[in-house]
């Protein structure tokens, strides 16, 4: 029986989602520039050829696999999506986001890597402002509401924070008291400045 349109769209997303999770475990492990896409085809078992249905370049795969999890992470704050920003959403994330690099260590290893990477990071510096300026607007205009003496100074601050704890989480998970320092972060932000 010949297959539905619906079952080769299936068949594409899931073979899309192979090759980012192949790429995602060879830029982390090799580096984004030292990682081909002939090796990338070959340990997704598939031709080189084939890669470029899925994706232009090398390029447009990283930026699918950044994306891809930035949306993961992003679509826990607010959760009610109504732009207003409360303490108990905001609790909620921080739990949310710790539990998601925590889950997806791989994916964050990459990610904190290119964060350091000025040129690499300079590939997608517009479209990453656009995606978090709207966190950070929310992230401002809660602190003001609830009286921060700098809500500016408190969004850098709360993320450097979860950056911070992702990084060093990510360099050694298996000593880092990840649980212990959630607690502690949550514990900062429950109390009124």
């Amino acid at each position: 029986m010949p297959r539905t349109q619906e079952q080769f769209e299936e068949i594409r997303e899931e073979k899309k989602h192979l090759i980012m999770r192949v790429a995602l475990e060879l830029f982390a492990d090799d580096g984004y520039h030292t990682t081909s896409i002939s090796k990338i085809a070959k340990k997704a078992g598939i031709s080189k050829g084939l890669m470029y249905n899925y994706f232009e370049s090398k390029k447009d795969l990283l930026k699918a696999i950044i994306f891809h999890g930035i949306e993961s992470l992003t679509q826990h704050f607010d959760s009610n999506h109504d732009g207003i920003l409360t303490q108990e959403e905001l609790l909620q994330f921080i739990s949310q986001a710790i539990k998601t690099i925590k889950e997806h260590i791989v994916y964050y290893r990459l990610y904190f890597s290119l964060m350091v990477q000025a040129p690499v990071l300079k590939l997608y510096e517009k479209e990453l402002w656009a995606m978090f300026e709207p966190m950070m607007k929310m992230l401002y205009d809660y602190f003001e509401r609830e009286g921060y003496e700098n809500p500016q100074a408190e969004v850098f601050f709360f993320q450097s924070l979860l950056d911070g704890v992702g990084m060093t989480y990510v360099s050694d998970p298996n000593n880092y008291p990840i649980d212990g320092v959630e607690k502690k972060i949550i514990s900062i932000y429950s109390k009124k400045c």
